[in-house]
């Protein structure tokens, strides 16, 4: 009797990684327009009345330039828990995701340390009210990115070694927000 071969696999379901893409995409869009507006009403308020920054405000930059070169290693750190993943080496993965998890709790902290120096209410003005929802939009992604990673590292190393798409969307999310963390400092921190 003459059988049919047997059909293909699937092809792989990558649903982690495409929602991942997706949902940056989005945050992309949200920051670009609230950077836009934080542009248009500095550049009002600039001809208006000549200054943006309330009196007596500084923008402390080593917090700033601390948390903006925090994100190489942080790259470097998600690219390799992805080559680890693929190679099945759980130790480097766990380190790798570590890692990323501490440096994005120090971004988090001199975000902090920036709020405590700054000395700025949160209501009371153009500046505060845009700065502080910049910023926080920001750290509500890191928050987000930290959980990430450790929903990344407790799903790959308590034993689902397989499936290692969560470790590359892992890795998207945080390129993403190296990019999101490197416009925002430009933008808020050095064109103040």
């Amino acid at each position: 009797m003459i059988e049919l071969p047997a059909a293909p696999l699937p092809a792989p379901r990558r649903q982690v990684f495409v929602g991942t893409a997706v949902v940056c995409a989005a945050a992309i869009s949200l920051l670009g327009g609230m950077l836009a507006l934080y542009l248009r009403l500095r550049d009002q308020a600039i001809d208006t009345d000549g200054v943006w920054l309330p009196d007596g405000v500084s923008i402390p930059m080593v917090p700033a330039n601390v948390m903006l070169i925090a994100m190489l290693p942080i790259g470097v750190f998600a690219q390799w828990a992805v080559y680890s993943a693929k190679r099945g080496d759980r130790v480097h993965t766990a380190t790798a995701l570590g890692l990323v998890a501490l440096l994005a709790v120090a971004v988090i902290n001199a975000q902090a340390n920036i709020y405590v120096r700054m000395n700025v209410p949160a209501v009371g003005g153009t500046f505060n009210t845009m700065f502080y929802s910049l910023t926080g939009v920001v750290m509500a992604l890191f928050i987000a990115g930290v959980v990430f990673t450790s929903v990344t590292a407790f799903r790959y190393l308590g034993g689902r070694t397989a499936d290692r798409e969560i470790v590359s969307a892992h890795a998207l999310y945080w390129y993403f927000l190296s990019f999101a963390l490197a416009m925002l400092w430009f933008v808020i921190y050095v064109t103040k």
